[in-house]
């Protein structure tokens, strides 16, 4: 049974910073690229950023590239996404999302099967 656990939202205001991490079990976590995707009220789930399974490739949206870092850790199994900059148009529901097969990279939630329960992130401006 694979479980992903988020952690790190709240609230902040504009400008400010939140580093969000997801803990994951049941699965070989150094097999499989990691993403984080948002969802905000009344609109779809978009992608945000992917990690490889080593850790030495990442895509972002364009709308967050110079301002999020997505990083892991392989020995603690845990995925990280620091915000910095942060807007109120980035305020959303934050998941985290396991890859699969192992060693792909997807950029589309159909490319990922499990998912945690996500954590609220709200920028004021």
């Amino acid at each position: 049974q694979v479980q992903l656990v988020e952690s790190g939202g709240g609230l902040v205001q504009a400008g400010g910073s939140l580093r969000l991490s997801c803990a994951a079990s049941g699965r070989f976590f150094s097999s499989y690229a990691m993403g984080w995707f948002r969802q905000a009220p009344g609109k779809e789930r978009e992608f945000v950023a992917t990690i490889s399974w080593s850790g030495d490739t990442t895509y972002y949206r364009d709308s967050v590239k110079g301002r999020f870092t997505i990083s892991r850790d392989n020995a603690k199994n845990t995925v990280y996404l620091q915000m910095n900059s942060l807007k109120p148009e980035d305020t959303a529901v934050y998941y985290c999302a396991t890859d699969s097969p192992p060693y792909g990279m997807g950029l589309s939630s159909e490319d990922y099967d499990y998912w945690g329960q996500g954590t609220q992130v709200t920028v004021s401006p």
